[in-house]
C-alpha cells in the first residue's frame, strides 16, 4: 500500500530533489523540495541563512517547515540533508509517512556536489571542505538516517529512473 506522504532523506548530493520530482510524477502526486520552499519564503539562499542566522537559526526554520509539510497528503517531500539532526524531526518523519533514505558513498556524493552548480551557489560551504569532511559527516549522520528510514536505497551508480523504480518496488512490497 502506498502511503500518502513519502519523505526522501539523505546527504546533500544523494539525489533527493531529482528523484523526488520523478517519483511524484510516477505516483501522480505533488513534489515539494523543502529547501526550495524555505529559500522562497525567506527570500534568501540556504547559504545566506546560515551566514546571517547560523546553523541553529536555519534548523529552527527547517523544523517549523517540516511540521507544516507533514500535514500534506499525496506528496513526495525532498528534505534537506540535515533534517535528521533533530530528534523531534526524526520522530515526526517516522510518524507522518514513509521515509526512504537515499544513500551514497562519500566519493559519489563528493563527485555530485562538484558537478552541481546549485551546491556552490545555494548551499553552505563545508567547514573544512573536501572529501574527508563529506566522509566525516556521512559517518556522523548514518545512524540518524537509519534511525528514521523505513527503506534504504543506494543511489551510487544508478540513474534517477533506476532509483525511482527501486523505490516503487519497495512501496509495492509494503
Amino acid at each position: 500500500m502506498t502511503p500518502s506522504l513519502l519523505f526522501l532523506i539523505g546527504y546533500r548530493g544523494a539525489g533527493k530533489s531529482t528523484v523526488g520530482a520523478l517519483l511524484a510524477r510516477q505516483l501522480s502526486w505533488e513534489h515539494v523540495d523543502a529547501d526550495e520552499i524555505l529559500e522562497a519564503r525567506v527570500g534568501r539562499s540556504i547559504r545566506q541563512i546560515f551566514v546571517e542566522e547560523g546553523e541553529a537559526g536555519f534548523r529552527i526554520r527547517e523544523a517549523a517547515l517540516l511540521e507544516e509539510l507533514c500535514r500534506r497528503e499525496d506528496c513526495v517531500i525532498s528534505t534537506g540533508g540535515g533534517v535528521v539532526l533533530g530528534e523531534a524531526n526524526r520522530q515526526q518523519l517516522r510518524r507522518a509517512g514513509t521515509v526512504v533514505w537515499l544513500s551514497a558513498d562519500a566519493e559519489t556524493v563528493w563527485q555530485r556536489m562538484q558537478a552541481d552548480a546549485a551546491t556552490r551557489e545555494r548551499r553552505p560551504n563545508l567547514a573544512t571542505g573536501g572529501l574527508d569532511e563529506v566522509r566525516e559527516l556521512l559517518q556522523v549522520r548514518e545512524s540518524l538516517y537509519r534511525d528514521c528510514a523505513d527503506h534504504v536505497v543506494d543511489t551510487a551508480g544508478r540513474s534517477p529512473s533506476e532509483i525511482v523504480a527501486a523505490i516503487l518496488e519497495l512501496l509495492k512490497a509494503d
